[in-house]
This record gives C-alpha cells, sequence and structure tokens, in this order.
C-alpha cells in the first residue's frame, strides 16, 4: 500500500508477539501499532492471555520496534477497576511507558466476570488500590505528552498538533 501513497496512517491492531515481523512491517511503511494488553504485568498478563510461542517481553518490543522507525505506538488497556489501579500495576504502567516511548493508551472497560477473571489470573489479593482517575491523573502528570483515547489518531494528528490537526477531505 506504502508503494501506491505516502498518505493516510497504516495502523495494525495486534498482540505485537512477534517483533520480527512487526519490524518487517515498518519497513514495508507501517506507521501506527496498537497492542492490546489486560496489565502492564508480565505475569498477569500471561496469566490472562497464555501466550503461545511468545511472551511478554515480545509486546513490550515490537512497541519499541515501531517507536524506534518513527511510528505511533498505543495501548489497548483493558481496565479492571480493583487490579489495573493497583499501586504494583500502576508502578508497571510507568515502566512501560518510560520503556517503549508510548504514545498512547486507549482505555478499556474490561467487561468480564470479576470471579472468573480473578480466578483466571490466580490472583486473590490486588494490593493496596489509588482509584482509576488518581491513576490516570498520575500517569498524565508524569507523562504530559502521552494521550488518551479511545481511537486510532488520523495521519494528521499523529504527525501534527495532535490537539488541533483532524483529518480533512
Amino acid at each position: 500500500m506504502r508503494k501506491h501513497t505516502d498518505k493516510g496512517s497504516i495502523n495494525i491492531n495486534t498482540n505485537g508477539s512477534k517483533p520480527a515481523a512487526v519490524r518487517a512491517l515498518c519497513e514495508a511503511g507501517l506507521n501506527s501499532i496498537r497492542v492490546s494488553t489486560n496489565s502492564a504485568r508480565k505475569y498477569v498478563y500471561e496469566s490472562y492471555y497464555r501466550p503461545n510461542n511468545y511472551v511478554f517481553e515480545d509486546i513490550v518490543e515490537s512497541l519499541k520496534v515501531v517507536r524506534d522507525s518513527g511510528g505511533w505506538t498505543s495501548i489497548n488497556y483493558f481496565v479492571f477497576p480493583g487490579m489495573t489501579d493497583s499501586v504494583e500495576e500502576y508502578e508497571a504502567l510507568r515502566k512501560l511507558i518510560s520503556e517503549t516511548g508510548l504514545r498512547m493508551i486507549q482505555w478499556r472497560n474490561f467487561n468480564i466476570d470479576p470471579d472468573w477473571y480473578l480466578g483466571k489470573i490466580g490472583m486473590h489479593e490486588t494490593g493496596e488500590i489509588m482509584g482509576v482517575k488518581q491513576l490516570m491523573e498520575l500517569i498524565r502528570e508524569e507523562f504530559p505528552d502521552l494521550k488518551y483515547g479511545y481511537f486510532n489518531p488520523p495521519i494528521e494528528r499523529i504527525k501534527g498538533n495532535f490537539e488541533m490537526d483532524f483529518a480533512h477531505y
């Protein structure tokens, strides 16, 4: 597609399991990635997704690959109040943002049976909780350029003034 036009953003929504494939896609013109995750913590992520032939570090590496190629990086972040807003998750999220240069978090309500989910990941105590609102405020304070949203932005916003530029005909 990129051979035919430099217009628009080429995005992939993925689990980020294959950094080498992501690198090849970036070389072919990919400039935006959204990786889905329920957690910024390896053991919580892997307990739920039960990855086959990849590990949590692969999704982190895929985000870095796109960042290093100058692309837009975001996560589709499934929010589970009582766990996502734990101090431990907050610290892991800070680390993920710092390591990957993450550009956007697309906050999603994790509509899931809480008893089933906590049982699936083997958690019974989630630790100290700060509240989702405070979590979002603390992340915003530390990473003021990180965007919050619900959709992948158009190329005009990625390359221009994010707050002002929108797609035009």
